[in-house]
């Protein structure tokens, strides 16, 4: 009987040992795989074959040809890249894209820098580290248009009110002794503007490369005017980035930078791959590809201050902003001013 007691005692004292072997063997397993799987996350897209990690730094664009530095960079420089990858994030609209720089979906972004001064004014810690361009914007009229007084009663687009190109039609009416009520101006999305000049539903536009060139190109439009004629050094898009990136990935952030602005003067000496990379990106004919690089510039992409008080100044005489912030407090010219 007591044989017995013991032997039961002695089998549930193995399943126990058992239980709990299998218990712990599980445990470590499912620690290991959550290790693993948290690594990662962490370093998603950036574990090299060496086991060394790059930060991948997301940056949000349009296709427009005002980006092309990141387009060349993101093919070229990247091969150059020692602490970062980069991620271009396509977007369709304005909109889209500032709330994405915004809410920090995205580190940086290409964008018309009107929008991220008004960010900025609203509060996001936003820092414009380069310009995007010089020049190239031009003012697209049907063939019927000569002068800026031909415009009178006539519809006319741009893509934003928060734009350059909206600036830029102020001071060309001014200019003419004209106002915004003298013409019935809309906003409408870039990609429509060749169609709706060609169709009559508007006499003229201004707008970001490469759709000028398009109309041009096509015979259905002509260039009234560009945009050096009406401000000269005006300021358009730029390459924006999170103040809590720049804060936080210094090194990171003037790699970025300097490659862009690499990538900015390989366009301008017209390096052997600019069409086939802009092309990839833009999806546009040779023509009006090459009307639109005829009109722009990417050589010296650093801001200004004086340039950047016109364009404060412009915001506040529009009334397109109340308080736009100093140059200080916006501009962050640190990176570009240690690229050799």
């Amino acid at each position: 009987m007591q044989i017995n007691k013991i032997n039961k005692i002695t089998k549930i004292t193995k399943k126990v040992i058992i239980i709990a072997v299998f218990i712990a063997v599980t445990v470590a397993l499912s620690a290991c795989g959550a290790t693993r799987d948290t690594g990662s996350k962490e370093t998603i897209g950036n574990e090299t074959a060496n086991g060394s990690s790059k930060q991948t730094v997301k940056i949000a664009y349009l296709p427009i040809t005002h980006a092309l530095p990141l387009y060349i960079e993101n093919e070229l420089g990247k091969h150059n890249f020692k602490n970062i990858d980069i991620e271009l994030v396509k977007f369709g609209s304005w909109p889209e894209l500032m709330d994405a720089l915004n809410t920090g979906k995205v580190d940086g972004a290409s964008v018309l820098i009107e929008l991220a001064i008004k960010a900025k004014e609203q509060g996001i810690d936003l820092k414009a580290v380069a310009l995007g361009h010089r020049d190239g914007n031009v003012v697209v009229v049907s063939q019927d248009i000569n002068d800026t007084a031909d415009l009178k009663g006539k519809t006319f687009a741009i893509p934003h009110r928060l734009s350059t190109h909206n600036i830029l039609l102020y001071q060309m009416l001014k200019d003419a002794g004209m106002n915004f009520s003298d013409l019935k101006v809309i906003e409408l999305p870039p990609p429509e503007m060749p169609a709706a000049l060609a169709e009559g539903r508007i006499s003229g536009y201004l707008v970001a490369e490469p759709f000028g060139a398009k109309s041009v190109a096509n015979s259905t439009g002509k260039v009234l005017f560009k945009s050096q004629d009406i401000w000269e050094d005006s300021v358009c898009c730029s390459l924006v980035l999170r103040n809590e990136f720049i804060k936080g990935n210094n090194d990171a952030a003037f790699e970025l930078v300097k490659e862009y602005v690499d990538a900015g003067s390989y366009i301008n000496s017209k390096g052997e791959k600019v069409n086939d990379i802009a092309k990839q990106y833009l999806k546009v004919e040779q023509d009006v590809l090459d009307l639109s690089l005829e009109w722009i510039s990417y050589k010296d992409l650093k801001i200004y201050e004086k340039d950047y008080n016109a364009l404060r100044d412009y915001m506040i005489e529009m009334d397109l902003s109340k308080n736009p912030p100093p140059y200080n407090d916006f501009v962050d010219s640190s990176l570009i001013e240690k690229v050799k």
